[in-house]
């Protein structure tokens, strides 16, 4: 458990002590000492922060797992919702684009309105939305209305995502902040493991409405801890009482900073690399390679187990040992190998390959996601003390608007090539690449990792 932890419940506390502590003001934001518990926090407190803290921890897990097991415990059912609704693969596909968008508009409401009325209202009523649009998923008559749906279920969902985020950069800074990020990919990377495997399985004894009745069960049971078990993080000293011009406001200002906008373009581009494979791989591997929706669980659970084990190297090993920014670099040039092997593949470069090969190359692309996004959430929040539910929604944003932008786009071609994946995957990491190098400038020595920010 990282420190910091020790003040989850006494969030006024932790905000003075975190604008008393004196940081380090170098390039190197591993180096900054982590966030402590406030010096005059009740002994009771400090006794039993360890249990609450790691309480809050899988809470939080929870929360930013909600998008994988929005998307992924679907993804079996995809040629399946196909065959059901008499349509086609690219629109049956536009289900994952909505749903994305959802929760990218959606975080964009959501983030402000916690800098003004804190984080726990906010999240609550996301969460109500969600399981409401859930349900109503699950009975969906055509696939016009399960779009439509699907909009609405991401734009509630965005609760969790962007509120999440937000509480981290309540509670931490510079290196502890890192490796909590690192640590809610341990927990938040089981939902891509466990969602497609209970997607699989409901698939055997129901059809793909199934899947939505559980996550709306799963829905319901996380709303009931939220409310049960997450204080609130956000003092009200802390937060903004102006309106929509005030958000608009503090937007435009994070905007304006170049690094924090390489670092959200950086981490939206990544992603978008990331959703291809997601979007696509359904009918890359069961349609292509003939493998079954439980083989495809497998391999899909396999994935983000590398994901996970590359995510916890990153918070135990790495931080605080190297330069996060060189660690993105070296994540983000994994990601661009992986996706020039696939596109070889994909185009015959190599001759006729089997479903190893592809799902290797596909592993090793996954896996780097676990340097790849922490570590740009972590540098882009370092940016600005004040407004994190704003800085939130902005990386949330821009990540799901990329992300939906590419779903379409791998269906392209029909379901019988992996080529259009592979190019988007490829052009996506070419991308994030650029904004990384052009933008963040990580050979430029900064003042302070949180100075020039707003």
């Amino acid at each position: 458990m990282p420190e910091g932890g020790a003040s989850i419940s006494n969030p006024t506390a932790n905000s003075t002590a975190k604008r008393d502590s004196t940081e380090e003001t170098t390039t190197n934001p591993a180096a900054r000492p982590a966030t402590n518990p406030a010096p005059d926090a009740p002994s009771a407190l400090r006794a039993t922060a360890g249990r609450t803290g790691l309480l809050v921890t899988f809470l939080l897990g929870g929360l930013t797992a909600t998008p994988p097991l929005a998307m992924d415990m679907y993804l079996p059912a995809l040629p399946e919702v196909t065959r059901s609704l008499h349509t086609s693969a690219a629109t049956v596909q536009l289900t994952l684009t909505t749903c994305l968008a959802g929760m990218a508009l959606g975080q964009l409401v959501v983030g402000p309105m916690s800098d003004r009325w804190g984080r726990r209202r906010p999240l609550l009523v996301g969460l109500a939305v969600y399981v409401v649009a859930t349900v109503l998923c699950a009975f969906a008559p055509t696939v016009e209305l399960l779009v439509a749906l699907r909009l609405l279920q991401g734009l509630a969902g965005a609760a969790a995502i962007v509120i999440a985020r937000a509480v981290v950069r309540d509670l931490y800074d510079g290196v502890a902040m890192a490796r909590f990020f690192s640590n809610l990919m341990l927990i938040s990377g089981l939902a891509p493991i466990m969602a497609p495997l209970i997607g699989g399985q409901v698939l055997r004894v129901t059809d793909w409405r199934g899947v939505f009745v559980v996550l709306a069960v799963l829905g319901v049971l996380l709303a009931a801890l939220v409310w049960a078990k997450l204080p609130e993080t956000l003092a009200p000293a802390d937060r903004h009482g102006g309106g929509v011009g005030a958000a608009l406001g503090s937007m435009r200002r994070l905007l304006a900073d170049r690094v924090f906008a390489g670092y959200m373009l950086t981490g939206g581009f990544a992603f978008a690399s990331l959703f291809a494979y997601v979007a696509a791989s359904p009918f890359v591997v069961q349609e292509i390679y003939g493998a079954s929706p439980q083989t495809f669980s497998l391999l899909f659970g396999l994935n983000s187990i590398g994901l996970m084990i590359v995510g916890q190297i990153n918070g135990k090993v790495l931080v605080g040992r190297v330069r996060l920014d060189r660690v993105l670099g070296f994540g983000l040039c994994v990601v661009l190998v992986a996706a020039v092997v696939l596109l070889l593949m994909s185009l015959g470069v190599f001759g006729e390959v089997g479903l190893v090969p592809v799902a290797a190359a596909l592993f090793v692309l996954m896996s780097a996601m676990g340097i790849t996004m922490p570590n740009t959430q972590t540098l882009a929040l370092m940016r600005t003390r004040q407004a994190a539910g704003a800085a939130s929604a902005l990386l949330g944003t821009a990540s799901f608007l990329v992300g939906a932008i590419a779903s379409p786009l791998v269906g392209i071609a029909g379901e019988d090539t992996a080529v259009p994946m592979a190019v988007v995957q490829l052009v996506a990491a070419l991308a994030a690449l650029a904004c990384f190098t052009g933008l963040c400038r990580p050979w430029k020595g900064r003042a302070s990792a949180e100075g020039e920010g707003f």
